[in-house]
């Protein structure tokens, strides 16, 4: 079933649906009819020679000069010409469409001027698996995205490259295959599909879901690690949680709780230390705290989807143009770099359990390294290192793009968000997680090997799809295969698929 853009109804998980797994979609006719009427009173008032931004004036430092009407119908075209002014490998092509989708929802409020014909082309883009070809690198996040975007509104005009069918072609091509009608750009047009930030917007809320996956599969590990160090629950009990008030720790507490269900680690048979390390009863604090700023960051984006990011805005009802700021990319970015930041928190955390797993001095018995060679073979010994190459890079990225500022257009944007920097680094902490992660689910599948006692449904689940994808380490072997193929498994939450298969969904906090 096609989603429906009003405006006002966009979630990240639709976002998701149409940008990875090409759902279509439609503009639901009373957001057709807004954007209809902004246009007619946009045009009535360039009739009126009415001075407005971006539409018959320049832009940024140039906003003052006043464009003639030849110049008005050219200007444009030469907006996003100069704007087209990115660099870089390609942006994935999710990344592109679900940036294609947040600015269609702009657009479905009729708010942002351009003819719906500019709607509409996007919208066939999107349903005809039409992407433009859009440089990775090149936004400060303010006045939104405007050169990655730029390339987009190139195929407004038929120009630029896109991706169809497995192809790279130039748009001309590909439009005309896809059967797509080139619109052109009319007055305000070009600066309608550019002035806002919605690259970022999109590979956030792709990024948010993918992080909010991550949690989950980050409290899996845990019941895993926390089996095989034979721990003491009690920090799990829901009542120590609740006590304290914060939401993202009772839930992360209630799915580790899920997970060693029926573990004889909870039943009282064996016997455990009367408290742990931090990286152990400590992990429903953190993993909450992680869950908690993911709520935060969820409603952000939601609103800016679901808002007007453009500038000016045309409020047909009133007659009224206002520029202001709405592009500003810094109500998102900032929650983004957080996002970023929270993963490489997990990260630490996990790491900090394998330690536990691998030093015969902190294990409750297991062997040195997870072998049972050891001298002769080094088990896992490596692992850790590679863990801690990927820790320390999440903790470079980890470092906030919110404050990194440098002003341009001769001051006259003196204050950008740098949110894009953000996006592609909590990216990258993502990838780094799905490797750390991946290699404590490989440790603790190993460390439970050693275990003889009764587990958790849950854990059972986990355990047994990790062994779907590596064998257990009886003699040493190089382990960059298991790595790879274990980083890829977290990456397609397959252990999470299996868990939650076994034992119901895992509870959310948002």
């Amino acid at each position: 079933m096609a989603i429906i853009m009003d405006g006002n109804s966009l979630t990240i998980e639709k976002v998701e649906q149409v940008a990875r797994y090409n759902e279509k979609v439609e503009i639901a006719p009373e957001a057709l009819e807004r954007i209809k009427k902004c246009r007619a009173m946009l045009n009535k008032k360039i009739e009126a020679k009415e001075i407005m931004y971006g539409v018959n004036t320049g832009i940024g430092e140039f906003s003052e000069i006043v464009l003639s009407d030849e110049q008005v119908r050219d200007f444009q075209k030469y907006l996003i010409y100069n704007h087209s002014a990115g660099i870089g490998k390609p942006a994935p092509i999710e990344h592109v469409r679900a940036a294609m989708t947040t600015r269609i929802n702009v657009h479905c409020h009729g708010n942002s001027g351009c003819r719906p014909e500019i709607t509409q082309t996007l919208v066939a883009l999107l349903n005809k698996g039409v992407t433009p070809v859009v440089c990775e690198k090149g936004s400060v996040g303010a006045c939104g995205d405007l050169a990655p975007m730029s390339q987009v509104a190139l195929m407004m005009m038929g120009e630029g490259e896109a991706f169809y069918n497995g192809e790279r072609l130039p748009s001309a091509e590909a439009m005309k295959r896809a059967g797509i009608e080139v619109p052109g750009l009319h007055a305000r047009d070009g600066l309608a599909v550019i002035n806002g930030s919605n690259l970022i917007a999109g590979i956030g809320c792709l990024e948010i879901l993918d992080a909010e996956r991550v949690i989950k599969q980050a409290e899996i590990a845990c019941a895993m690690t926390l089996e095989s160090l034979m721990a003491n629950m009690k920090p799990y009990d829901e009542r120590l949680h609740k006590i304290r008030g914060f939401k993202g720790a009772v839930t992360s507490s209630g799915n580790i709780r899920r997970m060693t269900e029926g573990s004889d680690l909870v039943t009282g048979k064996l016997k455990v230390k009367v408290q742990d390390a931090y990286s152990m009863r400590s992990t429903p604090q953190v993993i909450g705290a992680a869950r908690d700023h993911l709520a935060y960051a969820r409603k952000q984006f939601e609103i800016e989807i679901n808002g007007v990011g453009d500038n000016p805005i045309f409020l047909p009802d009133e007659d009224t143009v206002l520029s202001g700021a709405n592009f500003q990319g810094t109500p998102i970015s900032l929650p983004l770099d957080m996002v970023g930041a929270s993963i490489a928190m997990i990260s630490v955390l996990s790491e900090r359990r394998l330690n536990r797993m691998l030093n015969p001095a902190l294990s409750i018995g297991l062997p040195a390294f997870l072998t049972k060679g050891a001298g002769m073979f080094s088990g896992h010994m490596l692992s850790q290192y590679t863990a801690d190459m990927l820790i320390v890079e999440q903790r470079i990225l980890s470092a906030p793009s919110c404050v990194q500022s440098i002003p341009a257009a001769a001051d006259q944007e003196d204050f950008v968000s740098m949110g894009m920097n953000g996006a592609l680094k909590t990216r990258q902490i993502l990838d780094n997680s799905y490797g750390v992660l991946g290699i404590e689910f490989i440790a603790g599948a190993q460390a439970l090997d050693f275990r003889d006692f009764d587990f958790g449904k849950g854990t059972k689940a986990a355990k047994a799809a990790i062994r779907k994808v590596v064998e257990h380490l009886d003699i040493d072997r190089p382990l960059f295969t298991d790595h790879n193929n274990m980083a890829e498994t977290v990456k397609n939450n397959d252990i999470l698929k299996a868990v939650e298969d076994e034992i119901g969904p895992l509870g959310s906090s948002w």
